[in-house]
């Protein structure tokens, strides 16, 4: 009997469990290492009689590293193949690898050392491309929009009228026909509820600060969004730490114009939208332009951007811009659907106002058509008549719409609907119906 053969008819103890994995893998296409040899780094042998020869053709396809342990294969053995490197059996996914090596013989179940350096694994798949409607940077921190101690200091919010005038307001209405009334009303809503085809922007400019300005816008946002029944959005494309969140009644924001300008992708849906907008207390949706910090001012191709992409998702978006001449208030003024020019019932500011009403007669196409005055007295005691003022601004061609002192808003903080005094209430009600139906003529 040769060497080889007292080899075969005394099989060493890896080659029985080294078979078992065999007949186990014989439907897989796997190969042993005592059919080839390599089980325990001897040449060549041929198999036993009655026993299959297994031979790989081609290799198995790879498995998740995660699902499934790896099967390593050999190449086809034959009677003039050289001794090559052992196949493992079966190892766990978690056992430790050495870099350019084998398992650790530790992890393999009871199997002899490697012999060999270890089968090519496949090459990790790249990583896949960003979406591009995630935000490149992570999402900024929420801020809120005043600090605690300021908002106990404001205490209790105040009615718009006194006491006594809304008694006597209550006792007019027993004695008085309320057809008229109703008629107006019912005149009013029918305005607000235009249907739209595609989304409306109004924009609200003055020619300086502290006119009231964002509390015009807040009122507009408030009042469109409760007659309407499709969503509307109030923008503050005004940086200079602007109050238009706090007169929302917004307690905290994250996200701003300019944070949401590179984001806005045509394939996001109005729930995707909304995720980044700050919801209103009595319905509605904020977008702010800042997180209450000083910060780099809302340039023009964020505005634009931001309006016209939220414009498929919104029916009416009332745009709180910063004063005139600055850039992105020339650029709303003349983007916009429909305008609005706040000014303070003084001598000054209707003098300014009326200035800026010649600018905009001066335009390519016309904005007087489309633009309203809204003539907002801030204080109990003006000076100025105010039938004085109005005239002098419809010279222009405009129609003025006079916002009365209302204690409610002269005190700041939130805004209160609720709170507000009757003759606040008509004046905005008919200056958003003034707007809505300009903003729906432009075609």
């Amino acid at each position: 009997m040769t060497q080889g053969e007292q080899r075969r008819e005394q099989p060493s103890a890896g080659g029985d469990w080294q078979r078992n994995v065999l007949r186990e893998l014989g439907g897989a296409g796997g190969s042993s290492p005592s059919e080839t040899g390599a089980g325990d780094g001897r040449g060549p042998a041929s198999a036993r009689p009655g026993e299959p020869t297994l031979r790989l053709v081609h290799p198995a396809p790879a498995r998740p590293p995660a699902t499934a342990p790896e099967a390593a294969t050999a190449p086809e053995a034959g009677a003039d193949d050289v001794p090559g490197p052992q196949v493992p059996g079966p190892v766990p996914s978690s056992a430790p690898r050495a870099p350019d090596g084998p398992a650790s013989p530790a992890h393999m179940s009871g199997s002899p050392a490697a012999a060999g350096p270890e089968p090519e694994r496949p090459a990790t798949p790249a990583a896949p491309a960003r979406d591009p409607r995630l935000p490149a940077s992570p999402a900024p921190e929420s801020s809120p929009t005043l600090d605690p101690r300021l908002l106990l200091a404001l205490g209790r919010p105040l009615h718009g009228d006194s006491v006594t005038r809304r008694t006597g307001r209550a006792l007019r209405k027993l004695t008085s026909s309320v057809n008229q009334d109703v008629a107006e009303q019912t005149r009013i809503a029918r305005e607000l509820q235009q249907p739209v085809t595609t989304g409306r922007v109004v924009a609200v400019t003055s020619i300086r600060g502290g006119v009231g300005k964002s509390t015009v816008s807040a009122l507009l946002g408030r009042t469109l969004n409760h007659y309407r029944h499709d969503p509307v959005l109030t923008l503050e494309a005004d940086t200079a730490l602007g109050t238009l969140p706090v007169r929302m009644g917004a307690e905290a924001v994250r996200w701003t114009c300019a944070d949401l300008a590179p984001i806005l992708h045509p394939s996001m849906q109005l729930t995707d939208v909304t995720g980044y907008l700050v919801p209103v207390s009595d319905g509605g949706w904020l977008l702010p332009a800042g997180r209450g910090q000083v910060g780099p001012p809302l340039d023009m191709t964020s505005y634009r951007k931001v309006t016209l992409a939220l414009r498929r998702y919104f029916a009416v978006t009332v745009a709180d811009c910063e004063t005139l001449p600055g850039e992105v208030a020339r650029t709303a003024m003349d983007t916009a659907h429909a305008r609005v020019v706040v000014a303070p019932t003084t001598a000054e500011g209707v003098g300014a106002t009326r200035q800026v009403l010649d600018w905009l007669a001066r335009l390519p196409h016309s904005a007087l058509a489309t633009t309203v005055v809204a003539l907002v007295s801030n204080t109990p005691d003006t000076l100025l008549d105010g039938k004085t003022a109005a005239g002098h601004l419809k010279e222009a061609g405009v129609t003025v719409v006079a916002v009365p002192y209302d204690r409610h808003l002269a005190g700041g903080g939130p805004i209160r609907t609720d709170l507000l005094s009757h003759a606040t209430q008509q004046a905005v009600l008919r200056l958003a119906a003034e707007v809505m139906g300009r903003a729906v003529r432009v075609r």
